[in-house]
C-alpha cells in the first residue's frame, strides 16, 4: 500500500504527502491546517518571522488542529545571519531599483539596522513551540540543536540538492531528507557547493540519494500530481513534498496575482535567477527578472536584496503588476488544476491509489 511508508508511519500521516514550506510570508495557517486535516503534513516557513511571530504562528495552528505540522527555518549562510553592505553599495543597488519603485509609487528605502530576524532567537522559538517536525534548508543545524530536537521528540527534516549534501545530513543525525531537484520552484537550497553547480533533476537525484543513505528520502521538485507521486515512490522515495500545486491554492498567502499567474500560459516559462532575493531561485520569467539580470553580478547577497525588493513585491501584487514581482513557480506548474487545498489533497490520494492499484502495489 503506497500510503504505508516509513515517513507516513513516523509522522502519523494518512498519506506521505508534505506541503512545501513557503518563505517570505506566503505560508499561511489556513493552508497548513487544510493539509493537516486531510491527512498530509502542513508546513509553515517562518524564516521571515521574529521569535514572537514564530510563537504566534505555532499557537494559531494548534488552536485549529491537533495533528502534526512542520515549522521551517533557513540555516544562515556561513553561520552569519546579519550581512551588511556599506552606504555606497546600498545607494548603488537602490538606484538600480529606483525606476521600479517610482513606477509603483514607492519611496526610496531607508537602510535598516538588520535585514532579517536573528537566527539564534528564531531557533529558540521553534524549539519552544515544539512542532512535530522541524524542517530546514541551506545547511545543517548545530549538533546542539539536533540533540535538543531528539530530546523534545521533534523529527528533523533537512533538504539536499546533491548526494553529498544528503550524506552530510545523514551523518549529522538528521532524521529524514528532502531531496529536491532543480525543477522545484522558489529557492535552490544548496549548501555544500554553489547553487549553480547543484542542479540535478529530481528523478536522477532521488535514486542516487536513496542508494547513498539509510534514512527516509522525500522527493521534491517537479511533482504536482499523482503521476509524480507514483514515480517518486517507484524510485525509492518514502514520501513527496509538493510546493507549487499548494502555493496555487486559495488557502496560501501568495498574492492573488501570483496565484493567477501559476495557472497562466506564462507558467510554462520559468528561469533561475538571483535578482529577486540574492539567492538562486526559480520563478516565472517576467519583465523585472529580465531587466535586472544585467545587474546580477552587483546584486547584494540574501537577505539584503530580498529586503530591498520586498516592498516592491507587496505593492506590485496590490496593483496587479505581475511584471514587477517575484513569481516563484516550479516546472510542473502546467500540471496543476486545483485551487483548493482540501480538494487537491483528496485528488492526490485518490489518483495515486488508482495508479498504485494498477501497478499492483
Amino acid at each position: 500500500m503506497w500510503k504505508n511508508t516509513e515517513v507516513a508511519r513516523r509522522l502519523g500521516l494518512a498519506a506521505p504527502i508534505i506541503q512545501g514550506p513557503f518563505g517570505g510570508g506566503i505560508s499561511s495557517v489556513d493552508l497548513v491546517v487544510a493539509v493537516c486535516e486531510t491527512g498530509g503534513l502542513g508546513s509553515f516557513g517562518v524564516h521571515h518571522l521574529d521569535a514572537n511571530g514564530i510563537r504566534d504562528v505555532a499557537s494559531r495552528i494548534r488552536a485549529r488542529t491537533a495533528v502534526p505540522f512542520a515549522l521551517n527555518l533557513w540555516i544562515p549562510l556561513d553561520d552569519a545571519d546579519d550581512p551588511q553592505i556599506d552606504d555606497g553599495a546600498f545607494a548603488r543597488n537602490t538606484a538600480v531599483l529606483q525606476p521600479y519603485l517610482t513606477e509603483l509609487g514607492l519611496p526610496a528605502p531607508q537602510r535598516p539596522q538588520r535585514y532579517a530576524p536573528p537566527y539564534a532567537e528564531q531557533i529558540e522559538a521553534v524549539l519552544e513551540a515544539r512542532p512535530a517536525v522541524f524542517s530546514f534548508v541551506f545547511g545543517i543545524p548545530s549538533q546542539g540543536v539536533l540533540k535538543r530536537c531528539r530530546e523534545l521528540d521533534i523529527v528533523t527534516l533537512g533538504a539536499a540538492t546533491t548526494v553529498d549534501e544528503a550524506i552530510a545530513l545523514a551523518q549529522a543525525g538528521v532524521d529524514m531528507i528532502v531531496a529536491t531537484g532543480f525543477e522545484a520552484g522558489g529557492h535552490r537550497v544548496s549548501f555544500l557547493r554553489g547553487a549553480e553547480e547543484s542542479l540535478s533533476g529530481t528523478f536522477s537525484l532521488i535514486p542516487q540519494v536513496v542508494d547513498a543513505v539509510r534514512i527516509p528520502v522525500i522527493a521534491a521538485g517537479g511533482i504536482a500530481d499523482a503521476r509524480g507521486i507514483a514515480a517518486a515512490l517507484a524510485l525509492g522515495a518514502q514520501g513527496v513534498q509538493i510546493g507549487t500545486a499548494f502555493l496555487a491554492c486559495e488557502e496560501s498567502n501568495a498574492d492573488a496575482t501570483h496565484r493567477q499567474m501559476l495557472f497562466s500560459p506564462d507558467a510554462r516559462y520559468t528561469g533561475l535567477t538571483r535578482v529577486f532575493s540574492g539567492r538562486l531561485a526559480r520563478g516565472i520569467r517576467n519583465r523585472l527578472m529580465n531587466e535586472l539580470q544585467p545587474y546580477a553580478a552587483q546584486i547584494p547577497q540574501y537577505p539584503i536584496q530580498n529586503w530591498l525588493t520586498g516592498a516592491m513585491k507587496k505593492a506590485a501584487g496590490a496593483q496587479q503588476r505581475y511584471d514587477l514581482m517575484s513569481l516563484w513557480c516550479g516546472q510542473a506548474a502546467p500540471l496543476i488544476t486545483h485551487r483548493d487545498a482540501r480538494s487537491l489533497m483528496k485528488a492526490l490520494v485518490k489518483e495515486t491509489s488508482s495508479i498504485s492499484k494498477g501497478m499492483g502495489s
